[in-house]
Formats: C-alpha cells, sequence, structure tokens
C-alpha cells in the first residue's frame, strides 16, 4: 500500500468481502488501475463500465474470475501472480495426503474429544504407507510438478495426465510417465487435482471417472471447486465408492455448514488457504503491486495474462 501510494491516487474497499457488484461498477468508472482477487467477478460488465481502466491486476495465479477476452479487447492488461505459490500449494497438497493416508484429522478429534479410552491393538486404527503407491497428478503445470518431486521424495511412483505432454527428458527429470485419463483414474491411488478451470475441465471429474477408481483410492483438489462436480463427489464418498477426498476449494466459496460433504468423516475441508503462508502471501502482494504499477506505466507486467 505504502508503494502503490507513493504514485497514485488509491481507494481501498474495506467492506464485507467480496465487494457488492454494484458497489464495484459505481467505484470503477474513473479507475485507471484495479487490484482484485480471486473471489472478485470482474466480468464483462465491470470492465466495460471501467472505461478508464488501463490495467487489472490479479492477487492470485489462477484469473478464470476475469473476463480475459473483454480486457483484451480493450486493450486492458492483466497480470497474475503464478510461480511463487507455486511451492506453498504442492506443500499443502502433501500436507492433505499425508493427512488422508494416516488419518490425523480422526486421530486428533479422537484425542481432542476422549474418545481414545483403549490402547489399540495392532490392527487396530490403521492407516496407508506412501511408499510405492501410485499418485496420479491431473494437470503438470507448474504446481503439478512441484507436487510430483515432492512425492518421489516419498518414493512413490508417479504418473499424470495433461492437456500437452512433456517433453521425454522432463518426464525423465521429473521421474514421471503419461498415461491417458481413463488410465489415471484406473490405476492411481491418490489423484490430485492442479488443472486450471476451463470450459473444457468444468466438472470434468464425475461420477463415471470416480467409478473407475480404487475403492481404497483418495481425491485431492487444491486448484479450482468447479473442475469436480460436488454432487458426484459426496455420492461417491457417502457409497464408498472412493476412500476418501481432501479438498481446498470449493464450487461456492465459503462453503456452507449445511452443504452434504461437511457430514462426511472421510474427508478433510481447508478453508482455500493453499498459498497461505506469510512468506508467500507477501511475495504475492509484492508481484500483484508491480504488475499494476508496470502496466499503468506502459510496460509489460512480470506476469501477464495471454488473452
Amino acid at each position: 500500500m505504502k508503494e502503490l501510494k507513493r504514485k497514485y491516487d488509491v481507494e481501498v474497499y474495506t467492506g464485507k468481502i467480496p465487494m457488492p457488484k454494484r458497489a464495484l461498477l459505481s467505484k470503477i468508472k474513473d479507475k485507471d488501475g484495479l487490484i482484485c482477487y480471486p473471489y472478485d467477478s470482474i466480468d464483462s460488465d465491470v470492465i466495460n463500465t471501467g472505461t478508464k481502466l488501463k490495467a487489472i491486476s490479479t492477487y492470485s495465479v489462477g484469473y478464470d474470475h476475469i473476463d480475459i477476452k473483454t480486457a483484451s479487447k480493450k486493450g486492458i492488461a492483466v497480470g497474475y501472480t503464478p510461480e511463487v505459490l507455486t511451492r506453498a500449494t504442492a506443500d499443502l497438497t502433501m500436507a492433505l495426503m499425508l493427512s488422508l493416508f494416516r488419518r490425523i484429522p480422526e486421530g486428533d478429534k479422537l484425542v481432542h474429544n476422549n474418545r481414545w479410552r483403549t490402547i489399540f491393538g495392532p490392527y487396530e486404527f490403521l492407516g496407508t504407507d506412501l511408499y510405492q503407491k501410485t499418485l496420479g497428478i491431473f494437470g503438470m503445470g507448474r504446481i503439478g510438478k512441484a507436487v510430483a518431486k515432492r512425492a518421489r521424495g516419498f518414493e512413490m511412483k508417479v504418473i499424470y495426465h495433461n492437456r500437452t505432454r512433456l517433453s521425454k527428458k522432463e518426464e525423465q527429470d521429473i521421474g514421471v510417465r503419461y498415461v491417458s485419463l481413463d488410465s489415471l483414474f484406473r490405476t492411481s491411488d491418490v489423484i490430485s487435482v492442479h488443472s486450471p478451470h476451463t470450459p473444457q475441465t468444468n466438472e470434468i471429474i464425475n461420477l463415471k471417472l470416480f467409478q473407475k477408481m480404487k475403492k481404497t483410492s483418495f481425491l485431492i483438489n487444491t486448484s479450482r471447486g468447479k473442475i469436480i462436480n460436488e454432487k458426484d463427489l459426496v455420492i461417491a464418498l457417502q457409497r464408498k465408492i472412493i476412500a476418501g477426498a481432501a479438498l481446498d476449494v470449493f464450487q461456492k466459496e465459503p462453503i456452507s455448514s449445511k452443504h452434504p460433504i461437511t457430514k462426511l468423516d472421510n474427508v478433510i475441508l481447508m478453508p482455500h488457504s493453499g498459498s497461505a503462508t506469510i512468506e508467500t502471501r507477501k511475495k504475492m502482494a509484492e508481484i500483484t503491486v508491480k504488475n499494476l504499477m508496470l502496466a499503468l506505466s506502459g510496460k509489460k507486467p512480470i506476469y501477464q495474462v495471454k488473452a
């Protein structure tokens, strides 16, 4: 904020999140630049109303909340913050994987709720090893690659499916093997989602794919909620079609406490906190500001979304 205020007249919205669209439309009319967040809907109405807009900078790696086509037509540069949150999100993915396999949330509740009354026998409260299990990664971008590298440290086998296959050299360097989408879901012990949300990936993970998974397998999503059909996921979890799931993102956020998935024991739910570390969020803020300032001065942002 200090850096922005040195060069510009800055107006900050401090009300309820997200900013109501009516208020946003009212405020954007005379603004040259906009900093937004993943929960803000920067649609064609907002962009067309901002007749003076030269730059939009989002505090996120995702940009599906922005109408990129409309912004491009109007010559508005759109900046975003990839790379910097890769490690944090990959770390959370591994934390969720370990939590699912070793039943950490269940054990924590057991002790906290005074339900650990007797010493467990050798075959009670068992988890599962990560060692030699097959991790299937859907979406092999920066975060997918970082997760693959971490998983190899646990001596897991890593397969992946991506819109574009990696080069053979990169596959060898990372230690991954390309498979079809069908094979990914049939053979993985755990599937981790790292694909962007697009019209092609919207609810691509549904009951048909869940039914192909092993009954002992898990699903993790730290990408975008709309990639998964949540109703189908609830069915898969309720019917024990899959063993469990860990989600950091949802179709509608914040998720309602009345949502049926919140009533299930075989699921771990997080409040969209993949990049939520002190170090990462600080770096994201710095890049967001630099992207905006560069674009407003007629230069290319550090990271610019391609139309």
